[in-house]
């Protein structure tokens, strides 16, 4: 059980350090070009993990597998990114992992989840963390700072999936207001 308990651990640890390789600045730059926030959000059907919620515009869908040659098992993550501006990103990032980490684990792997996106860079700093309910899912609601940009979100677990409603903005962009739209926009089983 211990063993089983320190892979999802890992597993979770490993998801989180590699959203941020994910720089949605970058990511986002193709929809800069062919969209620009008209004002209104726009609600999305998410083509993973049957769930909706609202962006700034149309987003870009990235689908990757990370193959964990060691452990014997693969990670889907989907990655929707829109941009409001050239420094606000949105994202919603939906993970698959296997079976056997699921939402009895949930308080250890969005832990763990965070522990890896703040030990992946070490001038990332932890402003707070707390957990939440999320429509019957326990969730965790996070804010980072790491030099001048900010990095907020909110992980929720449901069986082995891990759904990461994210913005990065730079300090001076930072909306509470349209970040909130953003989280509180997420409807699970659509």
């Amino acid at each position: 059980m211990k063993t089983n308990q320190a892979l999802k651990g890992m597993l979770m640890a490993v998801m989180g350090g590699s959203v941020l390789l994910l720089n949605p600045f970058t990511l986002s730059a193709e929809t800069q070009k062919t969209a620009q926030f008209s004002g209104e959000w726009e609600e999305f059907q998410a083509s993973a993990g049957l769930c909706k919620m609202k962006f700034p515009n149309k987003p870009e869908h990235i689908s990757e597998k990370m193959k964990m040659d060691e452990e014997g098992y693969d990670l889907q993550y989907d990655a929707y990114i829109s941009a409001m501006d050239s420094k606000t990103v949105y994202m919603l990032l939906i993970a698959q992992y296997p079976d056997f980490v699921d939402e009895q684990f949930a308080h250890m792997s969005l832990e763990a989840f965070l522990n890896g996106i703040l030990t992946h860079n070490p001038s990332n700093q932890l402003l707070f963390a707390d957990l939440v309910l999320v429509q019957g899912y326990e969730g965790l609601d996070f804010f980072i700072r790491t030099g001048g940009v900010y990095f907020k979100g909110r992980a929720v677990m449901v069986k082995n999936q891990l759904y990461l409603m994210a913005m990065e903005c730079e300090i001076q962009n930072y909306d509470e207001s349209s970040y909130n739209q953003f989280v509180e926009s997420f409807l699970l089983g659509s």
